[in-house]
């Protein structure tokens, strides 16, 4: 039975009040379980009610069945009236990863990533979609949004390139700042409104190639068949201070200004120092020189993966500035670590309730404690019509012209044959890439929306033809016009590492064979970072870079017709070769488009 306590219900008393009348009455252990975010697919409802569990999220993958919004709902509701079950009744936060839309929840609209808005380089545009994303999480019972990445991506081989908007720092700030400022509205409190995450904290994208010491395991349950050695992901970054407080710590800034809550820590290391147990990043800079207000949470495991010894990681990384620690498997023994070294003195009652008076402190200012109800009476919001046009409107800026020689697009409504190629050309999960319905994304029809070739066949003229195969294998005579849509498959963080970015023989061979079979053609890119395509730019007569369009990458289809303009701009370097990756290199070297390349029409 739940402690009605009535001060915490009356917003007229001010925060601190509120805070400390509720730590007052807690007991130790239910300070611990304040501090812990546990994985949904890693507990029983019940327990968040009976142990006061702080916070709960869906990893990628973790959705209901069937996967549905209304579904979705009743699942985190589950969670959220389980803990108003609890000893004291204090909510919990429910944080996703919707990194580029609600993206785990099927029917959501799914939004170009970010690498694509950093092509767009419209904050109004990003502002627009983190509003429209924060709708459709709220809907569904979700408050907390693990977003947005606030990487400088320094080097492409990195598998969350795509999760940058750009290499560039300024770019990265008001890009960051906007979309921190759509998902929480004036009022991270009010209808609609779901609280940022600035992640990862900080210089993720500044790590050095080879410095990397994770390697995968085995996971034949997402086609994991061998160990796989991360790259870059998770390695060392290594530069001077100054530098890092350069190029990597401005966008931190922009996201305080922007009235940030929540920070997560990095899985990377500071010249050798991984950043969960880093005291100076973390509390000195973080807490104490920015003033930061809000609580710093783990990144999954991060905790138990700074050290090898599991109560050496709990005691390091809460006293070097972890508030919340995001945990799957074993949490409950990860809880009594955390109480143990309370009651030894390793980690002080002090720092433990300066903690929790962070989480809470998020908790009120996010009106948790008013909003105790959900409804789904808006569940038609997900998926609508207004979002699906913001996300046509995200595809048509962020695609970026790369080349258009003798003005080969925009293509002529009379023309009387296309020929259309590449798997790409017809897959949403290709379109969307990692980060979609499942951690990694999957290939195949995983969500609704609309894809490349039916985007083609809808603009097209009433006499025109449109030939897909896959393989490029045409009967009958050549067509004027080819399209060709190549890329990567989907992943996402480490396992997307790559050393080597070109295109693969079998796409290569793709390209050539549509050439032999049309008089001009266009390649179409879906990509989550620049690829090396140098060998084969001879045979492209217009090449178009659509990044990983999303939901409605239909939309690409205004831009080979010619019904909207290609106003995209590069937000990465684009190298000739591996001689010039990483990208800091290839802006000396010559590269083969330079960062804000892009053509129009």
């Amino acid at each position: 039975m739940s402690i009605k306590i009535d001060n915490l219900n009356d917003p007229t008393d001010s925060l601190s009040a509120r805070v400390s009348d509720l730590i007052g009455r807690m007991t130790l252990e239910e300070k611990v379980a304040q501090t812990m975010l546990v994985a949904v697919n890693h507990i029983e409802t019940q327990a968040i009610g009976d142990l006061g569990i702080g916070a709960i999220l869906s990893g990628g993958g973790a959705n209901p069945e069937p996967n549905n919004p209304a579904n979705w709902l009743a699942m985190v509701d589950g969670c959220r009236q389980a803990a108003l079950q609890s000893r004291l009744g204090i909510p919990i936060l429910y944080g996703v990863d919707a990194v580029h839309g609600h993206n785990n929840m099927r029917g959501a609209v799914i939004y170009p990533h970010n690498i694509g808005l950093g092509a767009a380089r419209d904050a109004d545009l990003v502002r627009r979609i983190g509003r429209a994303t924060a709708v459709e999480t709220y809907v569904s019972g979700v408050r907390w949004d693990f977003a947005p990445t606030l990487a400088v991506p320094q080097d492409i081989r990195w598998g969350r390139t795509f999760e940058g908007f750009g290499e560039d720092t300024a770019l990265v700030s008001e890009l960051g700042r906007a979309y921190i400022e759509g998902l929480q509205g004036d009022d991270p409190a009010a209808e609609f409104s779901v609280l940022a995450t600035a992640k990862h904290y900080f210089a993720d994208g500044g790590t050095t190639y080879g410095t990397a010491e994770f390697v995968f395991p085995v996971v034949p349950e997402l086609g994991v068949m061998e160990e796989v050695p991360f790259l870059v992901d998770q390695g060392d970054t290594r530069l001077d201070e100054a530098t890092l407080r350069k190029v990597h710590l401005a966008p931190y800034l922009a996201a305080l200004r922007a009235g940030v809550l929540t920070v997560m820590a990095s899985f990377s290391k500071w010249n050798g120092v991984k950043l969960h147990a880093h005291h100076y990043l973390l509390t000195e800079l973080l807490k104490e020189e920015l003033g930061f207000p809000g609580f710093v949470v783990s990144d999954w495991e991060g905790v138990r993966d700074s050290h090898l010894d599991p109560y050496t990681a709990v005691v390091t990384c809460y006293n070097a500035g972890i508030d919340m620690n995001m945990v799957s498997f074993g949490w409950h023994e990860k809880m009594e670590l955390l109480h143990t070294a309370v009651q030894k003195g390793d980690v002080s009652l002090e720092r433990l309730e300066d903690a929790v008076c962070r989480i809470l402190t998020v908790k009120l200012r996010a009106g948790l404690f008013e909003q105790l109800e959900s409804s789904d009476r808006y569940l038609p919001l997900i998926g609508s019509s207004e979002h699906r046009a913001l996300a046509r409107e995200a595809v048509v800026k962020s695609a970026v012209l790369l080349k258009n020689e003798k003005q080969t697009l925009p293509l002529p409504q009379d023309a009387p044959r296309i020929l259309v190629a590449g798997a790409w050309a017809d897959d949403i999960g290709l379109q969307c890439g990692g980060w979609t319905i499942a951690w990694q994304g999957e290939i195949g029809p995983i969500t609704s929306g609309t894809t490349i070739l039916e985007g083609l066949r809808a603009q097209a003229g009433p006499e025109m033809v449109i030939d897909f195969e896959p393989d490029g294998r045409f009967d009958g005579e050549r067509a004027a016009y080819g399209i060709v849509c190549v890329g990567e498959t989907p992943y996402a963080e480490g396992l997307g590492d790559r050393a080597n970015l070109a295109l693969d023989a079998d796409q290569a061979a793709l390209i050539e064979r549509v050439r032999a079979q049309c008089d001009y053609l266009i390649v179409v890119l879906i990509s989550g970072r620049p690829l090396i395509i140098s060998e084969g730019l001879p045979y492209i007569d217009a090449l178009v870079a659509a990044w990983l369009p999303g939901s409605e990458a239909g939309a690409l289809a205004e831009l080979i017709f010619g019904k909207a303009t290609f106003s995209g701009k590069l937000s990465y370097t684009w190298p000739r070769s591996m001689d010039q990756v990483p990208t800091a290199c290839a802006k000396e070297e010559g590269p083969l488009f330079p960062y804000g390349f892009g053509l129009t029409t």
